[in-house]
């Protein structure tokens, strides 16, 4: 299974009484579906999966499941603190239908998470797995990087097909697409580095910004696929803005207000994470003036 492409985070929705809300994570699955998107990824880091609960996270799966079209790849964020609990929640996403995972590094006991611990507990939920798992790498909110020498030495698993770097460094990309197999796929995670990480070698990306601005994203990625590097420049310019402020600034309350901005069904983020206020609704809105060109996705108010 090779992944290439882009992929967006979803977020997930949330009434005011804090309950998912299913019906609009499926009308935005729905409108994801008429873009060029590659496929999308359920309870990653966007997704607020840090605070979902177990059963929530299955229905979250469950709805992005049931409504992605045929010609996209969904993907599950399954990973959590402990290894024998992201086996289990691994094999529940493989049980709903899901192809492929993408598991996180565990957290807590960052001091001690070594290369050879981080080793240990992908090859163990590899060996488990039923489908093939994806590294993901987010330091910005784990204070765990995955360096290219355990990326390459976990590449020769089997069911161990590629990582998310979401270390924003396009450096560590390249080396380790120098040091993984041809087949292992190298997706990244910052918006603002697409084109030169396309250009080193990776395959892709999975962003958050795609959730709200998935066009211009698949445009990104279309246009270096083609050779038109001065048109993929010139949208990831103007993506710069959105990507710093909106999605690594303010986070998924922003991402979330300009996904309502946009027609699509944003909500509200879960507490503690609480909705921008005025004043960060307006920056908001000025970021988002310079992509009043930019159609909203087909069906979309």
């Amino acid at each position: 299974m090779k992944l290439e492409g882009m992929f967006a985070a979803l977020t997930t929705p949330f009434r005011a009484d804090d309950s998912l809300d299913v019906a609009g994570l499926a009308d935005n699955v729905a409108r994801y579906n008429r873009t060029d998107l590659a496929g999308l990824v359920a309870t990653g880091s966007t997704g607020e999966a840090a605070l979902l609960s177990g059963d929530e996270a299955e229905r979250v799966w469950a709805t992005v499941l049931e409504h992605i079209a045929p010609n996209k790849t969904a993907l599950a964020g399954t990973g959590v603190e402990t290894t024998a609990e992201t086996i289990a929640r691994t094999r529940r996403a493989a049980a709903l239908g899901y192809r492929a995972v993408l598991v996180r590094t565990p957290s807590y006991y960052k001091p001690f998470l070594t290369a050879r611990v981080l080793i240990d507990h992908y090859r163990r939920v590899a060996d488990a797995s039923p489908v093939p798992i994806l590294i993901y790498s987010v330091p910005v909110f784990t204070g765990v990087t995955v360096e290219a020498d355990v990326t390459a030495a976990l590449a020769q698993h089997r069911n161990i097909i590629g990582i998310k770097d979401s270390s924003g460094s396009v450096e560590r990309a390249a080396e380790t697409v120098r040091n993984v197999p041809a087949s292992f796929s190298v997706l990244v995670g910052s918006a603002t580095t697409m084109v030169a990480s396309l250009g080193v070698g990776a395959q892709g990306g999975v962003l958050a910004l795609a959730s709200a601005l998935p066009e211009a994203c698949a445009q990104v990625y279309r246009s270096v696929r083609s050779g038109d590097l001065a048109d993929a420049r010139a949208v990831e310019e103007k993506l710069g803005p959105a990507s710093r402020r909106i999605a690594s600034g303010l986070g998924p309350p922003a991402l979330k207000y300009t996904m309502d901005r946009r027609g699509y069904c944003g909500g509200l983020p879960r507490h503690p994470l609480l909705p921008l206020t005025e004043q960060e609704r307006a920056e908001v809105d000025a970021i988002l003036a310079a992509w009043i060109d930019v159609p909203a996705a087909a069906g979309s108010a």
